[in-house]
């Protein structure tokens, strides 16, 4: 597992594409800058890694477009410290830029192959989260709620209310809704049972699947 010049300098491409694309957020660049995307792929997909496009991984699941986990992670607004689930870890490609922004991440799969190998994984590269859970993402984790952010990494024909649940006030949960396209959408929570609602346009993601295997 090697991370080279050659990779790091396509990285750096890959940063000034999403820039020109319409990334601000410093944090999520340097993170996105910082994570080998390339290790989170079978090797003989390198040339892949760095273009801005998602790619098919283990059990009919995909590894999001740069440009989706950067404009999720900008829109969740993490701040270092903060206390973020994840809800679909996949890869463990997210989890990993979340992590490199400081955040305390617990993140739930549903596929029990890609949970059993992201849970090996990213120890190897010395990403650490607080917990990898296998388990029923529309469940949200209540035994360790609130939180301050909460990523849906799938598509969700509906808002599951657990997550609404688990937020703290201020927290935010950035979710695609919708069956075939999704609608990017950020609900921000105002106070105890107020919810503030803001959509950013349309994405494609795998369909965000409901209890364990």
């Amino acid at each position: 597992m090697k991370d080279t010049f050659t990779h790091q300098g396509m990285r750096k491409r890959l940063v000034e594409t999403l820039k020109k694309k319409g990334i601000a957020n410093k944090g999520v660049l340097q993170a996105i800058n910082a994570v080998p995307r390339h290790l989170f792929m079978d090797s003989g997909f390198v040339d892949h890694a760095y273009v801005d496009k998602a790619f098919p991984i283990a059990a009919d699941q995909t590894i999001s477009q740069p440009y989706t986990v950067a404009r999720q992670t900008e829109l969740l607004d993490v701040e270092r410290g903060d206390k973020i689930l994840e809800i679909g870890t996949g890869s463990g490609y997210q989890t990993a830029v979340l992590l490199e922004m400081g955040a305390v991440v617990y993140s739930i799969e549903r596929q029990n192959e890609l949970f059993k190998r992201t849970n090996r994984f990213l120890p190897k590269l010395g990403y650490r989260p607080k917990k990898l859970i296998f388990g029923d993402g529309y469940a949200g984790l209540e035994a360790e709620a609130p939180f301050d952010g909460i990523i849906v990494t799938a598509g969700a024909p509906f808002v599951p209310k657990p997550l609404l649940a688990q937020l703290k006030v201020g927290g935010k949960l950035v979710i695609p809704v919708g069956e075939n396209v999704q609608i990017m959408t950020v609900f921000t929570r105002t106070d105890d049972t107020e919810f503030e609602k803001e959509e950013f346009g349309e994405f494609r993601f795998v369909p965000l699947l409901e209890d364990k295997e």
